[in-house]
């Protein structure tokens, strides 16, 4: 259902979704929530048979990430990492 109106007979992954993947990975990783989404790219369209692969940094000031489909890369941005308790 996530591809409807993405596009039809041309389907491509929405950011929204890229984006939630994104969040969902990193908080598993971290076993915490991310606070914001700093800034988000997307550099190029990513289609439902592609298989991507994400890499993120958690670092003090924001939690970097890219993912890519082989050597193109899809989207890239920055989270707030999680307060420090």
């Amino acid at each position: 259902p996530v591809f409807s109106g993405h596009f039809p007979g041309r389907p491509v992954v929405p950011g929204v979704l890229l984006l939630d993947w994104v969040q969902s990975a990193v908080q598993a990783h971290l076993g915490q929530d991310v606070c914001a989404l700093i800034d988000a790219k997307f550099h190029a369209p990513a289609t439902p048979t592609d298989a991507l692969e994400l890499e993120f940094d958690v670092q003090t000031a924001a939690i970097r990430f890219e993912v890519r489909s082989g050597l193109r890369k899809i989207a890239s941005g920055r989270f707030d990492p999680p307060a420090v308790e």
